[in-house]
């Protein structure tokens, strides 16, 4: 009998506080964190958003589930350290190629890049959960980094001689932004290219010119 209660605690004892119980080596700090994190990310590409667990990530991780409790108290905040990771940092210049039209198809394909690469369901349960809004969806009374980049975009425009930006309303400057918005929340699909052209070429770039 004690014999079976030693083996069971030996193996309770194994993955405390982030022991390897493959290799006996405990881990600590940054090499736990990232082992997490890892876990994390292959847990969301292989059970999505809705299925996630701390649990399971802990057991991927071959770590303990306080372990992971401790660093991110909530699904919600280990989801969002794991995409602040792993995602690629979007490109911190604004597209100014000479021309407003392409100007705005690449910024429209930048931002889809890394929102596809989420995903629906994950953004969905984010916001759900009330947490992360702030990287998709702009709070009213708060100019996000979108908004300045299309007024950039359509100050380099001016400039060229391109469109008379006194005349945009504001709806008007956010309209690509919140097009492609309304595009991947509701269809759940990735953007294709004759999306990008439609918002820009059918809708857009008329109301701009005119």
């Amino acid at each position: 009998m004690n014999q079976q209660k030693n083996y069971w605690s030996a193996k309770h004892d194994q993955t405390i506080d982030g022991v390897n119980h493959r290799t006996d080596t405990r881990r600590r700090g940054e090499i736990l964190e990232s082992a997490i994190l890892q876990a994390s990310w292959d847990e969301l590409n292989k059970v999505g958003y809705a299925h996630l667990t701390m649990e399971g990530v802990a057991a991927r991780a071959m770590t303990n589930k306080n372990a992971v409790y401790r660093r991110w108290p909530s699904k919600s905040e280990l989801v969002i350290a794991t995409i602040s990771k792993y995602l690629p940092k979007p490109a911190s210049t604004v597209p100014d190629t000479g021309d407003l039209r392409n100007d705005v198809l690449a910024l429209l394909r930048s931002i889809a890049q890394p929102l596809q690469m989420i995903g629906a369901e994950t953004i969905h349960g984010l916001m759900i959960e009330n947490v992360g809004k702030d990287f998709i969806i702009k709070r009213r009374g708060k100019e996000d980094l979108l908004a300045i980049a299309m007024k950039t975009i359509l100050k380099n425009a001016e400039l060229r001689g391109e469109i008379n930006l006194e005349k945009l309303s504001p709806r008007v400057i956010s309209l690509p932004v919140d097009l492609l918005r309304y595009e991947f929340f509701t269809t759940h699909e990735p953007v294709s290219d004759e999306i990008f052209t439609e918002i820009v070429d059918e809708i857009f770039m008329p109301l701009v010119r005119k």
